[in-house]
């Protein structure tokens, strides 16, 4: 599916336009302010082949992209002048009463989420050249290096004026403006003034020595504030006037108050957040990575990791390290150690490609594949992959492993970032991660759900489709355990078993069916919640979740009739089995009515009907496609 197909199924996944205050991507997740978080089609969503999942932190409702998130967002916001709106902070104010501290941590994420590239690109070069340096491919007195070290260190210097683009868009204010007052903040006069260890008035006023270089708290207060004296400033001054007197007088309140009251207070904030996470960081040690590394996926998932860029882009400014970043990695290890436990377990052979190819995504970093579509779908391998972090956590501050630059990537690719004297500790941490992760997976095991693939496995071709010996005091039962496996002794018909649409079984959108490995066949798109036999003969099995059942004609066809794909998962719940395992029908006969609205609101329904015994036949072949009501031959076997 095309980036912009993909788009427009999920706008209207999470109930249109009208539905969506705001829309901004992280480097892996949509993450949308909806008026309305129930108007969400959750298994529509589900179904889109770039979607891994969707998450609700807060009131945020998230939905994982991967990868393409960047490209999703951008064919979005193209193709809807509505949503390029919300972007720009446009949005009109909900309804919905949202907590505080939730409400902070997802602005502090808008604001950085559209700075993460160039951060994640300059760290990234300090750490190569750290690399290059420590292994003595390049000498720092070079021009080279000096070149280069600017290009990763001039974002760090600068980044008030990042922070000033992208925390205006987020609240509502002019851009150019905001970046007007973080080059009054960094101008080299006003930095030699504040520097100069002499006492500094602005109309009388003290003004309190504070460098701006690298800061982040201060500039983020300032234009917040900004935000609201530039349109109190736009209300009050004729239109005629407010290209010329919005601005400056904007600028003549907001650099005289940041500067006397906001840079102080926001250092003061900054520092006093700093110091306690740095704090419970350098004395907790060996508890507090056990505690954190253990809970890292967790902060993860809710987002809560983006309120801490800050303070990590402070502790790196101020102190040249942070032992924060370290964990994000030995998470991902954890995660991605848990899956191969699974591929090791799994029975299932789509279930041990799939882990096996989301462990290594998850060593490369994007741990979403790993975290939503295998560990948190089973549950222990969730578990396992937190034990695993623990361990790895309480390693690596157990002997104060630190990252030195804001790489970006918390996997394989990102290792520069860790360059330096802990670099062992911390890629130590990793590695007991990984291991530990993995072993404890494995140990658990999973419960792989009664997938298609397991309770379907009797029925593939070739196999016995005999069940257990069936004891029942209805008169049309039979016990099937002397049947045998017959060979067929004529060419066999199968009438429709529902009424609706025949198509090819390949259009079926499930490899099991599409690609012919139960057998040759047909499916169907029904119209009406019935399902009858479409031969006369015995039923061999009716499935405990009533989703499927198996019926072998009188001349020796073998048909798994299976009502929608993955409905295994409903396991029951909508379906009405009239016959039981044994019983005789007549080709009519009702064997199974489904609430087929209720389960189209989250299923695929398309009915997949295939003669599990193919390999008997000379040939296989549907005899009507296309509109066709119960009764009709629609499918032919011949010897």
């Amino acid at each position: 599916m095309k980036h912009q197909e993909t788009a427009q199924e999920i706008i209207k996944a999470v109930g249109g336009t009208n539905n969506i205050n705001s829309v901004y991507h992280c480097v892996t997740r949509l993450r949308f302010d909806l008026k309305d978080n129930e108007k969400v089609d959750n298994g529509s969503l589900k179904k889109l082949d770039k979607v891994m999942g969707t998450n609700i932190s807060g009131d945020q409702f998230q939905v994982i992209i991967g990868n393409d998130v960047a490209k999703v967002f951008d064919a979005m916001v193209k193709e809807n002048p509505a949503i390029q709106q919300t972007t720009e902070n446009k949005e009109p104010k909900s309804d919905k009463k949202q907590n505080v501290v939730l409400k902070i941590f997802e602005t502090i994420a808008g604001v950085f989420a559209p700075m993460l590239p160039a951060i994640t690109a300059a760290g990234m070069l300090k750490g190569l050249l750290a690399l290059f340096v420590s292994v003595g491919w390049m000498s720092a007195g070079t021009d080279t290096y000096r070149i280069l070290s600017a290009i990763g260190d001039g974002v760090f210097h600068y980044l008030p004026l990042l922070i000033a683009v992208s925390a205006a868009r987020k609240f509502g204010s002019n851009p150019f403006v905001a970046i007007a007052l973080g080059t009054a903040l960094m101008y080299p006069d006003m930095t030699a003034l504040l520097s100069s260890g002499e006492s500094v008035g602005f109309l009388g006023i003290p003004v309190t020595a504070v460098s701006y270089a690298s800061s982040v708290i201060p500039i983020l207060l300032a234009v917040w504030l900004m935000s609201y004296v530039e349109k109190w400033v736009d209300r009050v001054i004729p239109a005629a006037l407010k290209l010329l007197l919005v601005p400056l007088i904007t600028l003549l309140v907001m650099v005289p108050v940041t500067l006397i009251a906001i840079g102080p207070l926001g250092t003061f904030v900054g520092s006093g957040l700093s110091g306690g996470i740095n704090w419970l960081l350098n004395e907790g040690g060996l508890i507090a990575g056990i505690v954190l590394g253990g809970a890292m996926a967790l902060i993860i998932m809710t987002g809560m990791h983006y309120a801490l860029v800050p303070i990590i882009l402070s502790n790196i400014a101020t102190l040249g390290f942070d032992k924060f970043l370290p964990l994000t990695f030995i998470s991902n290890m954890g995660q991605a150690g848990a899956t191969l436990g699974v591929f090791f377990r799994a029975k299932d052979k789509k279930l041990k490609t799939v882990a096996l190819s989301t462990s290594f995504t998850a060593l490369m970093g994007v741990t979403e594949p790993a975290m939503y579509g295998v560990n948190m779908k089973y549950k222990k391998p969730f578990a396992a992959a937190m034990i695993g972090s623990a361990v790895g956590g309480g390693f690596a501050l157990a002997f104060g492993a630190k990252a030195y630059v804001l790489a970006g990537n918390g996997g394989l690719p990102g290792l520069p970032s860790l360059i330096g004297q802990t670099f062992w500790y911390s890629f130590g941490g990793m590695i007991l991660a990984f291991i530990v992760g993995a072993i404890m997976s494995t140990i658990f095991g999973i419960k792989e759900e009664e997938g298609d693939a397991e309770a379907l496995a009797q029925f593939s071709p070739g196999a016995s489709t005999a069940p257990a010996k069936v004891t029942s005091n209805d008169a049309a039962t039979v016990n099937v355990d002397n049947m045998g496996d017959p060979t067929p002794t004529s060419d066999a018909i199968a009438v429709a078993p529902m009424t609706g649409k025949s198509i090819p079984l390949k259009e079926v959108n499930d490899p099991t069916f599409g690609d012919e490995l139960m057998g040759k066949g047909v499916a169907f798109v029904p119209t009406v919640g019935e399902l009858v036999s479409p031969v006369t003969g015995t039923i061999m099995n009716v499935f405990k979740t009533k989703h499927a059942i198996v019926v072998r004609s009188d001349n020796g066809m073998e048909l798994l009739i299976h009502v929608g794909i993955n409905t295994v998962k409903l396991r029951g719940q909508y379906f009405d089995a009239h016959v039981a395992t044994g019983a005789r029908v007549q080709a009519g006969d009702k064997l199974l009515t489904f609430e087929l609205a209720e389960i189209a609101k989250e299923y695929d329904i398309t009915t997949a009907m295939v003669v599990t015994n193919t390999a008997d036949y000379k040939q296989v072949l549907p005899v009507k496609l296309g509109e066709i009501t119960m009764g009709e031959d629609v499918l032919k076997a011949e010897i």
